[in-house]
């Protein structure tokens, strides 16, 4: 790897261990074997360095979730099931990321990383939305995203708070079929 992905990694491992706040130029220089020096000639500031991290760290979060999704056991035909299934695969997934969220949770409270964050946001939409099977295009891909950004923010900080009770993708889809006014599926 060159200085510039070494940076990346070490950054990526301190925001994990450390957090974006408590995480110092030292601590990355020293995780990625890089001079401090370096972190100014390549990504300007330290914020930008994390920042840059982050955002890789959650792309690659998402195309492993996408992988899982996709390799996931088909549940049926009850959108309903299928929903909770996906969702129990989230939590999972969640909760075996717990750095990276956590770090996600720390870095909102940076104005310089929410307005960088803030510029992915339509992309992130439509790619949660293309992600559980809606589609990603247009104001459909929009809407539905911020919806599925919503319930994917609210289960993380869950998760960190307590992950005993997390709500499961059971949980969610019952919640969901009474805000939807829809029947209770029939047991058969």
């Amino acid at each position: 790897m060159g200085n510039r992905e070494d940076l990346l990694a070490g950054a990526r491992q301190c925001l994990f261990d450390k957090g974006y706040a408590r995480t110092t130029v030292r601590d990355i220089a020293a995780a990625s074997g890089v001079s401090m020096a370096a972190i100014g000639y390549h990504f300007g500031t330290k914020e930008a360095l994390l920042t840059a991290a982050l955002v890789e760290a959650t792309r690659e979060w998402g195309d492993e979730l996408a992988n899982t999704l996709g390799d996931a056991a088909d549940p049926g035909p009850d959108p309903l099931r299928h929903f909770a299934s996906r969702w129990d695969a989230v939590r999972e997934s969640i909760t075996a990321h717990r750095g990276l969220w956590g770090a996600t949770f720390d870095a909102l409270s940076h104005p310089e990383t929410r307005a960088q964050l803030a510029e992915q946001t339509d992309e992130s939409r439509s790619g949660l939305a293309r992600l559980f099977g809606g589609t990603g295009a247009g104001d459909t891909g929009r809407t539905v995203g911020a919806f599925y950004q919503a319930l994917l923010v609210g289960l993380a900080a869950q998760a960190l708070i307590d992950p005993e009770t997390a709500p499961t993708g059971a949980e969610l889809a019952e919640g969901l079929r009474r805000i939807a006014g829809l029947p209770a599926a029939s047991d058969e």
